[in-house]
């Protein structure tokens, strides 16, 4: 009965957790915040991606390391960014930098990780390459 107990309650604790609301301060259906105590992304095919099941990308004109994020703006409307939850703390290889515009943001190997908008469902990655500047997230 105990264990029964016990497994009923992690699985309302992940269901409320993977219906947490959006924390980046983008207003973007693709930004949401970390629904994992392990990790705020998990991998698919190679590819990272985030809570809500789309794929992340990484900008390469952010400077791995720097705590920054160059995607700012109009930028981030298109590329909203991976939002933090307000609790999260950083996990291994995963760091949380400070936006400009106040939001917490994921990066991930300290790359900052980012949604593309016009991915229009899971499993999309329409933005692998766009400019030359954006990747899929590994």
């Amino acid at each position: 009965m105990k264990a029964l107990i016990v497994a009923v309650s992690a699985s309302a604790l992940l269901a409320a957790c993977g219906s947490m609301g959006h924390d980046s301060g983008v207003a973007s259906s693709n930004t949401t915040s970390a629904s994992s105590a392990s990790t705020p992304t998990r991998a698919a095919d190679g590819t990272l991606i985030g809570p809500n099941g789309r794929t992340l990308y990484v900008f390469a004109r952010d400077v791995a390391g720097s705590g920054r994020s160059a995607c700012v703006d109009g930028c981030a409307a298109n590329w909203p960014p991976l939002g933090v939850a307000p609790n999260a703390v950083a996990l291994g290889e995963y760091t949380i930098i400070n936006r400009a515009d106040g939001a917490r943001q994921w990066a991930f190997k300290g790359m900052p990780l980012y949604y593309f908008a016009k991915d229009a469902k899971p499993g999309d990655k329409s933005g692998d390459g766009v400019g030359g500047v954006w990747r899929v997230a590994r």
